[in-house]
């Protein structure tokens, strides 16, 4: 054994304890036995079901195509200890002591890996027939409404609320989306970008209605506050999700404005011996001079990596990715990557109306972020091009028969 491999094993915590399950929590336990971690490892997860990804819940395991979406990790090999069904409840730092369901947990490292949980409808808690679509088991009570082609409303334009309408059409229901902003994703894009979106509804056969907000929901029916009544044999709820960090009330972790845990550079929180990751954690981005919160697959996906370096005792660089997110909705495959809100310049390749095209956002000549719809090209080679922070040249990557690589200053 080296001498450096002798002090990294002197200095190397024994017990790691991941709160969590899903990607962000199981990619953090496989990173550490990738990098060379021989402490105990443990993972803990509120839900009962093995450790499982998220994304096909909103297609092939609602539309009863596959069973299951299981990691293919093998936890017995990798000698991690799984804890399922076990809830945390608090921490106290002070002690190096997790409380959960089970009892309490001790740790020299916690990893706080928890996400992220859908915001409820107002005053439609108890209501039969409303249902989130986050969960294993949201999934599978879905299923079986899909394939009884209910009247569905789906309360919120967004990306999930998209997501399931797809499926619902799939499936042959008659869909109804209310969205209480202008237009879909308004949370999310700029109105110029996400206009064009809205006639993917109608081209699908759903129903969308704009500057709709909810009155109440009853027993098979939306109310909508101008008064109509909408039939809904179900009701899915896409309004948002904020971080699942209220069991840390008390803990002394430093929480933001929408709850998540404020980590530094290198994914540490305020505590020592306190890391958090994925989306339930916000994190200091250099390349765009703020802070950001990700609540998305590739970000639970890269910063494990940062977080199990740190624990053995390397030292990574800091963790500034260039965020990345797909959607496959109203059969368009749609793709992001970057940050937009601090660009000053709009790019559009393809006309909008058709069905491959590309916004990219420019910050001076640096590309900063691009939404590509069809173009899969266009993503990988920008995603690419925003890392290097290489100058574009705006009139060249105006021409959509251009590749991205070749529109450079």
């Amino acid at each position: 054994m080296s001498e450096q491999t002798q002090e990294q094993a002197v200095s190397q915590p024994q017990r790691v304890a991941v709160v969590g399950a899903g990607m962000a929590g199981v990619q953090t336990a496989v990173a550490l036995r990738e990098q060379g971690f021989t402490g105990t490892v443990t993972l803990i997860g509120a839900e009962p079901h093995q450790p499982y990804d998220r994304p096909p819940l909103s297609k092939a395991v609602l539309l009863g195509k596959a069973e299951g979406s299981a990691f293919d990790v093998d936890f017995d090999s990798l000698a991690l200890e799984l804890r399922l069904g076990c809830e945390a409840l608090a921490v106290r730092p002070d002690a190096h002591v997790l409380d959960t369901s089970e009892g309490p947990v001790p740790y020299d490292v916690l990893v706080v890996a928890t996400g992220a949980e859908p915001i409820r409808l107002p005053g439609a808690e108890g209501v039969p027939g409303v249902h989130l679509l986050r969960t294993l088991d949201d999934a599978e009570r879905l299923r079986p409404v899909l394939a009884e082609q209910h009247d569905i409303v789906v309360v919120g334009a967004g990306w999930i609320g998209a997501e399931f309408a797809t499926a619902a059409r799939e499936a042959g229901c008659a869909v109804t989306v209310v969205e209480a902003a202008d237009r879909p994703l308004a949370g999310a894009l700029p109105a110029e970008v996400a206009a064009p979106m809205t006639t993917w509804y109608a081209d699908s056969g759903a129903e969308l209605r704009t500057h709709a907000r909810v009155e109440r929901v009853e027993p098979g029916a939306v109310v909508l506050d101008d008064g109509s009544r909408l039939p809904a044999g179900a009701v899915v709820v896409g309004i948002g999700a904020r971080p699942a960090t209220a069991w840390l009330a008390g803990s002394g972790i430093a929480l933001g404005e929408q709850g998540e845990v404020l980590a530094d550079d290198h994914l540490r929180t305020s505590v020592p011996d306190v890391y958090a990751v994925g989306d339930c954690a916000s994190f200091p981005s250099r390349r765009y001079g703020e802070r950001l919160l990700v609540h998305h697959w590739d970000n639970a996906l890269q910063g494990p990596r940062t977080v199990a370096a740190n624990i053995i005792g390397l030292t990574p660089a800091a963790y500034d990715p260039v965020p990345y997110f797909w959607s496959e909705q109203f059969g368009r495959f749609v793709q992001y990557a970057g940050h937009h809100t601090s660009a000053d310049a709009t790019v559009w390749r393809g006309e909008p109306s058709g069905p491959a095209w590309t916004v990219c956002w420019l910050r001076g000549d640096r590309l900063v972020a691009l939404l590509a719809v069809g173009r899969p090209r266009d993503l990988a080679q920008g995603r690419r091009l925003i890392e290097a922070g290489t100058p574009m040249d705006p009139r060249l990557l105006a021409d959509p028969a251009r590749p991205l690589k070749a529109a450079t200053a």
